[in-house]
């Protein structure tokens, strides 16, 4: 593409529509960013000090349609009516992540997906990398976006976190190493509510790999292995999972209290319980990331040293504190029903679980046998709690109703006990009480800290 002929409109302005304007505006293209809705005061001002035209509050559609490119950040779904009329006059339209792959030069990528753990493994497999004094940078759904990374400071490597949104439109987009952790449903009202359609999304991270390309995949997973009975992939494939034994030579496995990696005929392991990170899933998000970590060349006791000591992110079974006994967990992310089984799954105390918020047609049968056997009360922790007391009253001894997260730490710490947890765990999005998963997990730590 020649920068004379190259018109690029970028529709949203947060992370990643910002961070495309960046690299647009300088690899020489003419850029206008479009914003349906208000655009905040930190990304207004880096556009204007870098000269980007852009609008807020709405879609001038003659502007858009004269692009010869489109890049859509991943939030605007297929149901915008700008994004409608973009299909009808076939102009191209593309991710964000597409536009940086086209202008990554000759470094490597490693992407992480998944409907749960992205954003641990991703901040794992970085962890293991920075630690190999490699030159790297953590990007996409995590960190900063992968087009501004590359427009300020290109690296070698790109440990990328990907949503299924950001693979909805990519087209040549190639990763290196590519990582499937799980699949749950999730976001299905942006998928026509078909599970496949989101699963076939999920997917779109390795097709486009080569035979000289890795795919990390997880072998107890029922949906990835339903779609691989009837789909290829190039990659060579290296699966992890809890049982004895690999699909194939490589990978790594649980095997008793160990876990083995075993890449390119060179083997090592440690015990479970030297993993810094607790729960069965952070056991599968571990495998993971030593398996990509030995893929892209890393020695043996780094991967360990990373292993044993990683501290892990905030608001995912985060430790706050204990206090008289009992100690209060933040697990704000788990914004479905599936990360809630592998936070109670971790449990091993008598646990008060505070669920909640702005439900998106959650199967909290799922879940039941795991409250049955280790909470002993629930707080419902948002406006509309009907449905969690229909699917919880019975099944536990006691249910309470909160709307603020100071009111569910008060009412926890009233029916607590020494020896007991407290955990925020609410399976839903928080857009009710809160802004943000962020939000509610910083209002329940200030609540849990004024105790």
């Amino acid at each position: 593409m020649s920068a004379e002929f190259t018109h690029i409109v970028v529709l949203g302005a947060a992370e990643s529509g910002v961070g495309a304007a960046l690299l647009a505006k300088k690899l020489g293209f003419s850029v206008f960013v479009s914003d349906g809705a208000v655009i905040k005061s930190k990304f207004k001002k880096i556009l204007s000090e870098q000269a980007i035209e852009f609008e807020e509050g709405g879609h001038t559609i003659a502007k858009i349609i004269e692009a010869s490119t489109i890049i859509k950040s991943p939030g605007i779904s297929e149901k915008n009516e700008a994004v409608k009329i973009i299909r009808k006059h076939g102009i191209e339209l593309i991710s964000e992540i597409e536009f940086g792959f086209r202008y990554k030069g000759d470094s490597k990528i490693i992407a992480i997906t998944g409907s749960n753990g992205k954003s641990t493994a991703t901040s794992w497999i970085y962890d293991m990398l920075v630690r190999a004094e490699m030159n790297v940078a953590l990007v996409g759904n995590i960190g900063i976006s992968f087009a501004k990374q590359i427009a300020e400071n290109p690296c070698e490597w790109y440990v990328m976190e990907v949503s299924s949104f950001q693979l909805d439109d990519i087209k040549t987009f190639r990763p290196n190493i590519a990582v499937l952790l799980n699949i749950t449903p999730d976001h299905l009202d942006r998928y026509e509510y078909k599970f496949e359609n989101y699963v076939q999304t999920k997917f779109k991270i390795t097709e486009n790999q080569i035979d000289t390309d890795c795919f990390v995949i997880n072998q107890d997973d029922d949906a990835i292995n339903a779609y691989l009975l009837n789909h290829t992939t190039k990659a060579k494939q290296l699966f992890f999972t809890m049982s004895n034994t690999t699909n194939n030579q490589e990978g790594a496995m649980i095997k008793g209290e160990h876990m083995i990696i075993d890449v390119n005929q060179d083997s090592f392991e440690l015990s479970i319980h030297e993993l810094s990170l607790r729960g069965k899933h952070n056991q599968y998000n571990s495998m993971a990331a030593g398996i990509t970590a030995k893929v892209a060349g890393i020695r043996k006791e780094k991967i360990r040293e990373s292993l044993t000591s990683f501290n892990g992110l905030s608001h995912r079974l985060e430790k706050v504190a204990t206090i008289k006994g009992v100690e209060y967990i933040n697990d704000s992310k788990a914004t479905n029903v599936n990360a809630v089984w592998f936070a109670l799954e971790s449990m091993n105390k008598p646990t008060v679980l505070i669920l909640g918020g702005v439900d998106k047609g959650n199967d909290y049968n799922e879940i039941a046998y795991l409250v049955e056997e280790k909470v002993k009360a629930i707080i419902c922790l948002g406006v509309d709690n009907t449905i969690l007391h229909q699917s919880f009253e019975g099944i536990v001894p006691a249910i309470y109703d909160a709307s603020s997260a100071t009111e569910a730490v008060k009412i926890a710490y009233e029916i607590t006990e020494k020896g007991d947890a407290v955990l925020l765990s609410p399976a839903c999005a928080s857009f009710d009480l809160f802004k943000n998963f962020e939000d509610r997990g910083e209002q329940f730590k200030n609540a849990v800290k004024a105790l």
